[in-house]
């Protein structure tokens, strides 16, 4: 096996690596609401989660998949662009995760593609109408997802004062079932579409695939499914302090307000993949958090609001800057190149070995949530 071969393997295996980061940093997307609620047990919580995300490989098309592809022109995006893309938004997905700051892994890749690919070949490197998708998605889906999530509670109120269907009814915790079921589907044919692009734009770019005549690129189907399987695995293992924060620290949840969260969030999520957007699928449903929680009355805490808002502000930015600079340290002459690569490799995956040795599990969410009977109180204080 020649080296140019072996490092390309090596940056798909990173790929994959990227969406593993991606499920467990964006699994509290669907797993936060029915965790906060008790509608499910944490740890049975992410398996219900990670089924749902790869049942999407059987029914979504790769529309996102090739917005994603065709960021960094396909004569640019060779290995060590995309090898520097990954490294950038990885680093930034553990760094969040370790935090519990529920940013989006999508703009840490964009950011990433965008930095590398600038570093690379300038300007005219980068495809700006893919980037311009997304810039726009940043906008538009939290503002879509708040909005319906806030308009959804009502609903859901109305609903309960005209049928009864309080918290404590079995028909209300299937249908935050399913409608969790839904977002987990919609996080898994976007999300896992992110990676496939990247696998793609490589395989381009190494000539074992090609662009066709419409400007877009066929996805082989083993790529979409190891990216499906990778990012449920990733899910399963569980981004448990970002669910705390989804679930906990937003705002008060309860098993109303968690269904029009998911509506809200699933509004928003299936939309933009219908039009092969790049949605951030945290924004979307941290956003619905937010809009149920302050159309319910329980209210949202501004400050974790504004510590989301300034992560989703820089995502882009430091990003491209991480991406620009790694992909600088693979231009350094003869060994200095290998030598510095090999170094960052070390530390940053170091880093991350240790970060998961000591991370928050799932015993240790599960002690902090309210017990059943509290969660009905408290439903039945807000509906009185």
């Amino acid at each position: 096996m020649d080296l140019g071969l072996l490092a390309a393997v090596a940056v798909v295996a990173l790929a994959f690596l990227f969406d593993f980061t991606n499920g467990f940093h964006d699994a509290a997307n669907s797993v936060s609401t029915v965790v906060a609620t008790r509608a499910l047990p944490a740890r049975w919580a992410v398996w219900f989660s990670a089924l749902f995300n790869v049942l999407a490989l059987f029914v979504v098309g790769t529309a996102v998949a090739s917005t994603v592809a065709t960021t960094v022109k396909p004569g640019v995006a060779g290995v060590a662009v995309v090898f520097s893309a990954l490294v950038a938004a990885i680093s930034w997905n553990y760094a969040t995760w370790w935090i519990g700051m529920p940013s989006s892994s999508s703009h840490a890749l964009i950011g990433g593609l965008v930095g590398a690919g600038l570093a690379a070949g300038g300007l005219d490197a980068i495809t700006w109408g893919s980037v311009e998708k997304a810039a726009l998605a940043i906008v538009v889906s939290p503002l879509v997802a708040f909005g319906i999530a806030f308009v959804a509670m009502r609903a859901v109120d109305a609903l309960h004062r005209r049928t009864r269907l309080d918290d404590a009814s079995p028909a209300l915790r299937w249908i935050q079932l399913g409608s969790a079921a839904a977002v987990s589907f919609g996080h898994g044919a976007n999300d896992a579409q992110k990676t496939m692009g990247v696998v793609a734009a490589l395989l381009v770019g190494t000539g074992h695939l090609a662009v066709n005549g419409s400007g877009s690129i066929d996805v082989p189907f083993w790529v979409e499914a190891a990216a499906y399987v990778s990012i449920a695995a990733g899910t399963v293992w569980g981004g448990w302090k970002i669910i705390e924060t989804m679930g906990l620290r937003i705002t008060r949840l309860r098993p109303q307000s968690a269904v029009a969260a998911n509506i809200g969030a699933l509004t928003a999520i299936f939309g933009a993949t219908g039009v092969g957007a790049p949605i951030s699928t945290t924004q979307a449903a941290a956003s619905s958090v937010a809009g149920s929680g302050l159309s319910s009355g329980a209210g949202v805490q501004l400050r974790v609001l504004g510590e989301m808002v300034v992560a989703w502000a820089v995502t882009l930015p430091v990003t491209v800057a991480l991406a620009f600079g790694v992909q600088h340290l693979t231009a350094l002459p003869g060994a200095w190149s290998v030598l510095a690569v090999g170094s960052l490799v070390v530390v940053v995956g170091s880093l991350i070995v240790w970060a998961m040795r000591h991370s928050l599990d799932a015993d240790d969410l599960e002690a902090e949530l309210p017990s059943a009977d509290v969660v009905l109180a408290q439903a039945v204080d807000a509906t009185a």
